[in-house]
């Protein structure tokens, strides 16, 4: 099954296996619906290798040692020291070696603390990434099993759900209702249906987003769920072929920027100074004195100091953050955080404790009625989806309420799985005697879907009276600070054998649920001193308004204000810019307008911090300067960012500012105020401020407002 040339010929590779009927399929490759056994997926390994990319794999310790000692400045300094075993040795009467020596280890400190840095948090987020391996559901040996993906082999029959990463090239041979996301191979935001069997059998296949029956590597399922057959694994996925695009990371930072300027500034100083020097000084005096002195002055404009002292502050940064349940995989990241003037951040977990819990079960005239939690329990216990917070707070409030029993008296007949578009989910269930249709999600999509009411046993129509009553008890309760999901049912399916989303309609509303995610109470208290350290911090959620203005009054973010994503998505981005410097909260957002925000705040000129978690947030992290994950993350976010957090905390973040000393550089404020030349006077009256000032012109006004030292 695997295609060992290495152009990315999208129908070579995948071309037979896809227009193949699965029946041909399975048989051509003798799949056995319960998997593989354990002596041939070792064989496999052993004749495929692991499931892994050669080209993610943790880098070496030398190529760390490479990247610290061949930064700007020191390789400045080599060309040097170059120059100077020419001039103080091979021309001179008696050589001397001090020159030399002195920029020798002003090189090998500075080259060695950057290493042992760097070298030191990259492999500890490495082994952060062990401790929270991503794993994948396989059946071998006909049991459901949880493997490591680098073990997943060719022939592994692997199980999907909501929220799973494809560890391998599939194909499917089983799926109900899958949507899964392609962003990360195709650029294309929207979620994409598959199938068992090609739809349009008469498409060349010259492009992965015609491959209806395959998953991809390093794409995630959306909703519904599948079973797939593995037909390539690590550098034959099309994600191996493809992987040097993908892994090229963030684009440079500020910080960077700033000291690549220095460089370019400092070389073009020599280009000028030396000559002229020369020139000058030749007329004068020998050859051999006219060029050492010309070098003498390269050496004077060179900041020697400038390397050790950056990377000496920094290494001090990344251990004292170290110290506080913090992993720095780059030092310039440090850097980064003290110049970040804005944050972005979610809601659940960073102000809220994210601990979700069910707190009412109400009746369409807001009474609490423990049938509801009975008909949401069934759904949320039913679903083979990824039970998220939200089912696992049902779940367990039913089971404090001794309904585990009931679970007996259910068989689960069929299921409609979640997605993003709809917002709900639905389980067919029996109980021997009859179906039922359960429905659970977003109130505004569970009123679309009921023409139906069920108040204490009796059912009525939905009026237009009963309809605004709902509204008014679903407001009421996002007032309280309680995310709401509505629940329904539908008795009247026994004719139907196969369900579909089309089912999903003439339903009865019989209540909510509500939820409580209770403000941490060190987030008003973390704002405020971010806010005093300069830095401001702007909400991104896919929440509701109500329940974000909510926890956002609790923990002192100004919540006058709130933009839902549905209008951003119709205004440029100009529009968007000129919102963003009045609005501290967006709500209702997806991962793309997330993103795009991000995107239009740094094109401004911030520096921007992103704080997430998800798969989602991949887009964001990478668009923001400094990006921010937890351990608990999935791999791809992890991978994204620059900073790991061991605990999910603003008080973290607050001391990565706070802890290091910081102060003001008047130059850039003389230079926005039009006195360019007071500012370029002041400059040249003091070297070290001349080149300090320049590096803050050159990288950011908010750096130049606060740097580390």
């Amino acid at each position: 099954m695997h295609n060992l040339k290495e152009d990315v010929d999208v129908y070579k590779m995948y071309g037979n296996d896809s227009k193949m009927p699965k029946d041909e399929f399975m048989k051509k490759y003798k799949i056995n619906e319960r998997g593989l056994s354990t002596e041939k997926a070792e064989e496999n390994i052993r004749n495929l290798g692991l499931n892994e990319i050669k080209r993610a794999k943790p880098k070496k310790w030398y190529h760390y040692f490479l990247e610290s000692l061949l930064t700007p400045f020191n390789c400045i300094l080599i060309g040097i020291s170059i120059i100077l075993i020419y001039t103080d040795i091979y021309l001179a009467e008696q050589p001397s070696y001090a020159n030399i020596i002195v920029i020798a280890i002003l090189v090998v400190a500075s080259t060695l603390l950057d290493f042992f840095e760097s070298y030191r948090s990259n492999k500890a987020a490495e082994k952060l990434k062990e401790m929270v391996a991503t794993t994948a559901l396989v059946i071998r040996n006909g049991n459901e099993i949880e493997i490591p993906v680098k073990n997943v082999t060719v022939g592994d029959i692997v199980l999907l759900s909501a929220g799973s990463m494809i560890p391998a090239d599939l194909r499917i041979i089983e799926c109900k209702d899958l949507y899964v996301g392609q962003s990360s191979l195709t650029g294309e935001s929207d979620s994409v249906k598959k199938t068992v069997e090609l739809e349009n059998t008469e498409n060349e296949l010259d492009n992965i987003a015609e491959l209806d029956n395959i998953c991809f590597m390093g794409t995630n399922v959306i909703s519904g769920s599948a079973k797939g057959v593995v037909i390539k694994t690590g550098d034959f996925t099309y994600f191996g072929k493809i992987a040097y695009t993908i892994s090229s990371g963030k684009e440079k930072t500020a910080f960077q920027k700033g000291i690549e300027n220095i460089s370019k500034l400092l070389i073009r100083f020599m280009l000028i100074m030396i000559p002229l020097v020369f020139i000058i000084n030749v007329q004068k005096h020998d050859i051999v004195l006219a060029f050492t002195f010309a070098v003498a002055i390269a050496i004077c404009i060179t900041p020697l100091l400038l390397p050790v002292i950056l990377s000496s502050s920094l290494s001090k940064g990344a251990v004292r953050m170290s110290k506080k349940k913090t992993i720095v995989k780059k030092l310039d990241s440090i850097q980064n955080f003290g110049a970040m003037n804005i944050l972005c951040t979610d809601k659940t977990g960073t102000l809220t404790e994210d601990r979700i819990v069910l707190e009412k079960y109400l009746d369409i005239n807001g009474e609490e009625d423990i049938s509801v939690l009975k008909q949401a329990f069934l759904n949320s216990y039913f679903q083979t989806g990824l039970k998220g917070s939200i089912d696992e707070a049902v779940i367990k409030r039913a089971l404090e309420n001794d309904m585990k029993s009931i679970t007996g008296e259910y068989k689960k007949i069929d299921e409609i799985p979640f997605d993003f578009s709809r917002r709900r989910l639905s389980v067919v269930v029996t109980d021997g005697t009859k179906k039922q249709l359960i429905t659970k999600g977003a109130v505004e999509e569970i009123l679309n879907i009921c023409t139906m009411v069920e108040y204490k046993g009796k059912v009525s129509q939905i009026t237009r009276e009963i309809k605004t009553n709902i509204e008014k008890i679903t407001k009421n309760l996002n007032e309280e600070g309680l995310r709401v999901v509505a629940v329904c049912k539908k008795n009247d399916i026994e004719n139907i054998e196969k369900f579909n989303i089309s089912d999903e309609k003439n339903m009865t509303l019989i209540g909510f649920i509500g939820f409580l995610d209770p403000p941490k109470e060190s987030a008003k208290e973390s704002i405020e001193k971010l806010n005093n350290a300069g830095i401001r911090v702007i909400v991104l959620t896919g929440d509701n308004a109500e329940v974000t203005r909510c926890v956002c009054n609790k923990v002192g973010i100004n919540s006058k204000n709130i933009i839902l994503g549905s209008k951003i998505d119709k205004i440029s981005d100009i529009a968007l810019l000129r919102l963003v410097k009045k609005t501290n909260i967006f709500a209702k957002l997806s991962p793309i307008q997330k993103a795009r925000i991000v995107r239009v705040l740094k094109q401004a000129g911030n520096i921007v911090g992103y704080m997430g978690d998800g798969i989602n947030d991949s887009p964001s992290l990478t668009n923001s300067d400094v990006g921010v994950s937890v351990d608990t993350a999935v791999d791809i976010a992890k991978e994204s960012a620059d900073i790991i957090l061991l605990e999910k905390d603003l008080n973290v973040l607050l001391d990565g500012v706070t802890e290091r000393k910081t102060y003001i550089c008047k130059f850039n404020e003389i230079y926005k105020n039009g006195n360019k030349f007071q500012f370029w006077r002041g400059c040249i009256s003091n070297y070290s401020k001349c080149l300090f000032a320049f590096f803050a012109r050159n990288t950011n006004t908010a750096i130049s407002r606060r740097i580390v030292i």
